[in-house]
C-alpha cells in the first residue's frame, strides 16, 4: 500500500516541491494549502488531493485532516511547512504582526501535529517533520521574532521526540538555510509603525544583505524536499537535518567556535 503524507503550506516553494517530490516516489500526498481554489494543473494527479488548511483555522485543521484520512485510509507522515517571516527593527512591529508570527508559526504548527497525533497513536505509527529554520539555532539581526518562532519549534520538537517516542512516533527538524523561493517577498512581513525612523538605515543595509546571502547561498527549494523526503523514509531516531543553502557549516560554525567570537562574525557581517 503506498504511504500517506500530509503538507501545510504546500502552495509554492518548499511545500510544493515536497509534494511533488512525495508524488514521485508513488507516495498519496495530501498537499494542504489555504486556497486550494488556486492550486494549478500541478495538483491535478491520481494519489494528490488539495485540501484547504488554514493553520491559523483550527476548523480547517480537523477538516484536512479528516479528509486526507477518509481519501487514502491513513497518514503515515505529517509535513509542518508552512510559515512566514516577519522581520525589521522589533520596535517597528505591531501586536498584531506579533500575534500573526507565532499563531502561524508556532501555534499553528502545533495544532495541526496536535490533531494528527491520536491517528498516529492508535496506528502505532507515525512520523511528524517540522520545517524550520537555521534560524531556529542562529541569530542574526532584524529577525527577531522570526527566529523566536523558530526557536520555539527547535524546542518544541526536541521535548516532543522524548514523548512520542514510546508510541513509534519520530519527531523530526529539518533546518534549511537561505532558500531560493519567493519566501523573501510572499512570504515576508517588516515592521509597520512608521513613527520608528531611527533604525531605517541599519535595516536597510541589514536586508541588502540578507538578499546577497540568499542570492549567493540560496538553494533551490527543491534541494530542502529531497532532505524531507529523505528524513521521512529514514527508520533511524534522528533529530535534526540541515538542508542546503550552507546550513551545515553554519551550524557546524555555531557549535564549534566560542559564543563571543561567534556574536562578533555577526556583527560584523549585518
Amino acid at each position: 500500500m503506498a504511504q500517506r503524507v500530509l503538507i501545510t503550506g504546500a502552495s509554492s516553494g518548499i511545500g510544493k516541491a515536497a509534494a511533488s517530490l512525495f508524488h514521485e516516489h508513488g507516495w498519496n500526498v495530501a498537499a494542504t494549502m489555504r486556497n486550494p481554489e488556486n492550486a494549478g494543473a500541478d495538483f491535478a494527479q491520481k494519489g494528490m488531493i488539495v485540501p484547504k488548511l488554514d493553520v491559523t483555522q483550527p476548523e480547517t485543521i480537523a477538516s484536512a485532516v479528516d479528509e486526507t484520512i477518509s481519501a487514502f485510509g491513513g497518514i503515515d507522515v505529517l509535513v509542518n511547512n508552512a510559515g512566514y517571516a516577519l522581520v525589521g527593527p522589533f520596535e517597528t512591529m505591531t501586536p498584531e504582526q506579533l500575534e500573526r508570527q507565532f499563531a502561524t508559526n508556532v501555534l499553528g504548527l502545533m495544532n495541526v501535529t496536535r490533531a494528527v497525533l491520536p491517528h498516529f497513536r492508535a496506528q502505532g505509527a507515525g512520523t511528524v517533520i517540522n520545517v524550520s529554520s537555521v534560524a531556529g539555532r542562529v541569530a542574526f539581526p532584524f529577525m527577531s521574532v522570526y527566529h523566536g518562532s523558530k526557536w520555539a519549534v527547535e524546542g518544541f520538537s526536541e521535548s516532543l521526540q522524548y514523548e512520542l517516542r514510546r508510541f513509534n512516533i519520530r519527531v523530526k527538524v529539518v533546518e534549511p538555510g537561505p532558500v531560493k523561493t519567493d519566501f523573501y517577498d510572499r512570504s515576508l512581513d517588516v515592521g509597520a509603525d512608521p513613527s520608528v525612523t531611527a533604525y531605517d538605515a541599519l535595516f536597510k543595509a541589514s536586508e541588502a544583505g540578507l538578499r546577497n546571502t540568499v542570492d549567493r547561498m540560496g538553494a533551490l527549494p527543491e534541494v530542502t524536499a529531497r532532505v524531507i523526503y529523505r528524513a521521512a523514509v529514514a527508520r533511524s531516531w534522528r533529530l535534526r537535518y540541515p538542508a542546503g543553502g550552507g546550513a551545515a557549516p553554519i551550524l557546524w560554525l555555531r557549535r564549534l567556535i566560542p559564543e563571543r567570537l561567534f556574536q562578533t562574525i555577526v556583527r560584523m557581517a549585518a
